[in-house]
């Protein structure tokens, strides 16, 4: 899920704007069973600036799933590593491009500060432990949620 703060300065004045999100998940998965690397890619064309604060720009969609089941292992290790993306209306454009700090290179200019722990809680699809990556400037946060499923052997 992505959001907007509520006191997002750039998108305060697009409200109703139309624009894209893209934005890359690092994913590692391994056990005994199976192992999973890989960066996953999700982009969302079509959105729309919500008119009011506390909704999200991008509702909860599914990223992965892993594909046997297995005993005995930890959360798969999840970080956002980068936000990308643009809102226009008229005249007016913002660009959003968020990246993690690197060791050795300048701090960008829009950082994003990925692994922040958030409450584990449920919902309807059940308990979830939950991690945010936020972005300095733009104030967006990428909300990961990952449920872990029992499965019998």
């Amino acid at each position: 899920m992505v959001s907007a703060e509520p006191d997002a300065p750039s998108l305060t004045r697009l409200r109703g704007a139309k624009g894209e999100l893209s934005f890359t998940v690092r994913l590692s998965a391994n056990s005994k069973e199976s192992k999973f690397f890989g960066m996953l890619r999700p982009s969302f064309p079509d959105i729309v600036v919500p008119d009011g604060a506390g909704k999200p720009l991008v509702p909860q969609t599914k990223l992965w799933e892993e594909d046997l089941c297995h005993q005995r292992r930890g959360l798969p290790k999840v970080t956002v590593t980068q936000l990308g993306g643009h809102f226009s209306e008229g005249e007016r454009r913002i660009e959003i491009s968020a990246v993690n700090r690197h060791i050795g290179v300048l701090v960008p200019p829009d950082e994003l500060t990925p692994g922040i722990k958030l409450e584990p809680g449920s919902d309807n699809f059940g308990v979830f432990y939950a991690f945010r990556a936020q972005t300095r400037i733009s104030r967006l946060n990428v909300d990961l949620k990952i449920y872990p499923i029992d499965c019998f052997l």
